[in-house]
C-alpha cells in the first residue's frame, strides 16, 4: 500500500526561496501556480511543458497541499 503522505515529501517553504511561499522540492515552482493552473483548466501535461521540472507526482502533491489547506480553512459565509 503506497505512503498517503508521501506527498508532504514534495513541498518545501523556505523563506530563502520564492519569498518562502509552498514550493515544489528542487523547484521554485509555487504551488499556488501549478494550482491556478489546474483550477484555469490547463492539462497537467500542459503544466509539465511549461515547468518541464515537474512530475506528475508534483502537481499531485501540489493538489494534496491546497486540499490540507483549505481543510484547516474556517470559511465564514458572508450574508447577502
Amino acid at each position: 500500500m503506497p505512503d498517503t503522505d508521501d506527498w508532504r515529501s514534495r513541498i518545501q517553504i523556505d523563506p530563502a526561496i520564492h519569498h518562502g511561499d509552498p514550493c515544489i522540492l528542487g523547484t521554485r515552482v509555487p504551488v499556488a501556480v501549478i494550482v491556478g493552473s489546474v483550477a484555469d483548466g490547463d492539462s497537467w501535461e500542459t503544466i509539465i511543458g511549461s515547468y518541464p521540472q515537474l512530475t506528475h507526482d508534483d502537481i499531485q502533491a501540489a493538489l494534496h497541499f491546497a486540499a490540507e489547506a483549505v481543510n484547516r480553512f474556517d470559511y465564514i459565509p458572508i450574508a447577502g
